[in-house]
């Protein structure tokens, strides 16, 4: 059984960073692909970043490119996400999800509760 628990959020200034954690626990050595999604007000669900948890390939969202970064700590098993520069736009609860292969966005079956971000 896969555990997610996202922390790290808050609210900041436009312009401003944050960094997310997600604490992966469970069946952590299937769990292939750990990503990134947000959810803003009023919009669906959206990838924001994955990594591929053996060779670190990552993907991001043409949105944030430039702007986030996506890395793991094998040791803690935490993946984590920097986010600089941040936008209003960028409001929104932000999940962790793990799949058991990287099959692109849709592929994630297992997801954290979200913690909440908003810039202002």
């Amino acid at each position: 059984h896969v555990q997610l628990v996202e922390s790290g959020g808050g609210s900041v200034q436009a312009g401003g960073s944050l960094r997310l954690s997600c604490a992966v626990s469970g069946v952590t050595r299937n769990n292939k692909c750990v990503a990134w999604f947000r959810q803003s007000p009023g919009n669906e669900r959206e990838g924001v970043a994955s990594v591929v948890t053996i060779g670190g390939d990552t993907d991001y969202a043409d949105s944030v490119k430039g702007r986030f970064t996506i890395s793991q700590d094998k040791v803690k098993n935490t993946v984590y996400l920097q986010m600089n520069s941040l936008k209003p736009e960028g409001t929104g609860m932000y999940y962790c999800a793990a799949s058991f292969y990287c099959g692109g966005w849709s592929s994630f079956g297992y997801w954290g509760q979200g913690t909440q971000v908003t810039v202002s």
